[in-house]
């Protein structure tokens, strides 16, 4: 992680002094993203963040993956606790003029890290029972909520990368899209939280997909049926600093 840390001119703002808090890889990963109506993602957000939009158009993604080495700060990482597909449905907002990532929810198929990370990150992590392996080029990939007392969420289908690999640049949608290094969620008292990341500029490939069935965004009244933009990006290192209360 050392390595990430030395790549920093891409950031649309200075790395903040400080150690980092955890540090994690993503492989295998899908951007699926979705138009979405302003008016009826405004009602799912809290006022005091203000909606993202390219162009005029906010977005909502379905991004599944797997993750590695996953470890707090000065702890190594285990494969019983450290490896584990994630499955997190988001969308874009700001405050204070910064760009950043909202979760409406995150699905892991690891108890503990579902329990750490709701705990001291206040995240919308649930339980759920997941599969994700590489077969003939495609990644399948399966998903079913588990989580006692939260909505249903399902993902069923498989993704690949087609094309030439390519690194997004400033003003595109894609950038718009995967190059935000700011979380941002809501404690149990309303109080907005906010996470810096770090991690290389994203590599990206177009994807194919093909789903059987999704219906991660039913919960929000929100039908996902084909998505408009697919990207795969086969590995990013990231490092997470510790969260912050702003308001």
């Amino acid at each position: 992680m050392n390595a990430v840390l030395q790549e920093v001119a891409h950031r649309p703002w200075p790395l903040p002094a400080g150690p980092w808090a955890m540090a994690q890889s993503w492989h295998d990963l899908l951007f699926a993203h979705w138009p979405v109506d302003a008016r009826r993602l405004r009602a799912l957000i809290p006022d005091r963040l203000e909606i993202d939009s390219f162009d005029g158009q906010p977005w909502l993604a379905v991004v599944p993956f797997r993750m590695s080495g996953v470890r707090l700060r000065g702890t190594p990482a285990v494969p019983w606790l450290s490896v584990f597909p994630e499955l997190n449905v988001r969308t874009y907002v700001r405050y204070g003029g910064k760009p950043g990532v909202w979760f409406f929810s995150l699905d892991a198929s690891n108890s503990l890290a579902v329990a750490i990370a709701r705990a001291w990150f206040h995240l919308p992590y649930f339980r759920a029972r997941m599969s994700c392996a590489e077969r003939e080029g495609w990644i399948q990939y399966q998903s079913e909520r588990t989580h006692r007392g939260a909505l249903a969420g399902s993902l069923k289908g498989r993704y690949r990368p087609v094309g030439e690999t390519f690194f997004p640049r400033r003003g595109t949608l894609e950038y718009f899209l995967t190059e935000r290094y700011l979380l941002y969620t809501a404690d149990g008292s309303g109080h907005i939280i906010r996470g810096e990341i770090h991690h290389p500029p994203w590599p990206l490939r177009c994807a194919a997909a093909e789903f059987d069935l999704n219906t991660m965004a039913n919960s929000l009244n929100l039908a996902l049926e084909l998505p408009s933009l697919l990207h795969f990006a086969k590995r990013q290192d990231v490092l997470v600093l510790r969260p912050e209360r702003l308001a």
